[in-house]
């Protein structure tokens, strides 16, 4: 599996930590670049603006992070994360339908990103072979003189330097540099797809009285006659992150009580009261995602070789369904089956092996924005039959605790989307 070479990865957030732990079995070096200055314990930086807001480690990613780095989720517990292990401490409403709380599912581990992020740079930067490089800017890419491979790249930490490469994987997220390169090197960028969604949020870390509220996590989200959502998770040493979200004109007030107010006719009374009595532990932080984009990758006939893309330098999600750090876990499982069979034809393998989690968080995630009017964009017949059909499946799961937990297993990716469509599950839509 050895590949007795250097790789280097741009970026130090969720998807690059996981890239490089994949690639530190596969190489004998791996040098991680961060422009920002890493914080030294769980803390906000700049360069990752959503990290003040919920984010979710769903099941899925979990388990596949607990595979990287075993141990891990025990150690996010003796640290302090919340877990929910019983789920009538679950108050979720997708679409306007409360779920029922006698679903049985997977213990779902809740750290805040900032806190998870620590944790697992901290395990990234023990291994033996790995170097985390921060407040270090990515000027460029360095390549044969024929443009056929990346030999490494040109970076900035207050002098300019290139560091040699068998292989470079942007990691950048969304502002990735590669379809701009792709252009200067002569090759065609990949194709996107984009669905515009106009989403603002607002956030704020709050401290909650004692059991004022028993949920975890409420999770309340937009309908078609009302694009407004919120979530309140329950996050380490006491603390509990607010997030109100809104599409199209509908924008959160960028305070706590106007926070409250965006969503008081919609969350259960006794969390407005906790809300409405909670001390602020931080400032209101406010964000603003225009478009879910995917860029197939998978598509291109031509790539350069020694070079990768990965995580949301791929595929940016509507960050509200939390699908995030999860599809980047999916990321690194497939990474980790393509170098073991070699670094011959990676990109293409790995953007072919991705291309299916990715398709499958996609449908997800565009399939509930599309049932929102104030999402414009082409609603092909395939997605309004399913969104009818989730529909019917949200309404039974109001009462039906195997529904339920089956949406909320697909939803995490435990199960395939298909476990919704197999007869027993039809017959209990149908009921419902």
């Amino acid at each position: 599996m050895t590949e007795h070479g250097h790789a280097v990865v741009l970026g130090a957030g969720m998807g690059g930590l996981l890239a490089a732990r994949v690639l530190a079995d596969a190489y004998d070096r791996v040098t991680v670049i961060e422009r920002d200055r890493l914080p030294g314990t769980a803390g906000n930086r700049r360069g990752v603006p959503q990290g003040r807001h919920v984010h979710a480690l769903l099941p899925r990613g979990a388990a596949i992070v607990d595979e990287l780095f075993p141990g891990l989720l025990a150690e996010l517990v003796a640290d302090g994360a919340e877990t929910i292990e019983d789920y009538s401490l679950l108050h979720f409403a997708p679409g306007g339908h409360r779920l029922c709380r006698e679903m049985r599912l997977p213990t779902t581990y809740q750290p805040s990103r900032p806190f998870l992020e620590a944790h697992v740079r901290e395990r990234v930067r023990a291994l033996p072979n790995v170097e985390i490089r921060d407040g270090c800017a990515v000027a460029g890419l360095t390549t044969t003189p024929d443009r056929r491979r990346v030999t490494g790249v040109r970076v900035d930490a207050g002098s300019p330097e290139t560091i040699a490469a068998d292989l470079v994987v942007d990691a950048l997220g969304r502002g990735a540099r590669t379809p701009a390169w792709l252009t200067e090197l002569g090759y065609p960028r990949p194709e996107e797809r984009e669905v515009p969604v106009r989403l603002r949020y607002t956030s704020a870390l709050v401290r909650l009285r004692p059991r004022a509220v028993p949920e975890k996590l409420v999770v309340i989200g937009a309908t078609p006659d009302r694009p407004t959502g919120m979530g309140l998770f329950a996050y380490e040493h006491d603390t509990w992150l607010f997030t109100v979200a809104g599409y199209g004109d509908r924008r959160p007030s960028p305070d706590l009580p106007g926070m409250i107010g965006f969503v008081a006719d919609r969350v259960p009374k006794h969390v407005e009261k906790a809300l409405r009595e909670a001390e602020p532990l931080s400032d209101v932080a406010t964000f603003a995602f225009p478009a879910s984009r995917w860029r197939r990758y998978d598509r291109l006939r031509r790539f350069p070789e020694g070079l990768l893309v990965f995580g949301d330098a791929i595929c940016s999600f509507n960050p509200l369904y939390g699908q995030g750090m999860s599809v980047a876990a999916l990321e690194a499982q497939a990474l980790r089956r393509c170098v073991r069979r070699g670094g011959d034809h990676l990109a293409r393998r790995f953007f072919r092996a991705s291309a299916g989690p990715i398709g499958v968080a996609w449908r997800l995630a565009v399939g509930g924005d599309l049932a929102l009017p104030e999402v414009e964009a082409p609603r092909p017949l395939a997605v309004r039959l399913s969104n009818r059909y989730v529909e019917r499946v949200l309404t039974a799961a109001e009462r039906d605790p195997v529904l339920a937990a089956r949406f909320m297993r697909v939803s995490a990716f435990v199960d395939p989307p298909s476990a919704l469509l197999r007869p027993s599950a039809v017959a209990r839509a149908l009921a419902g």
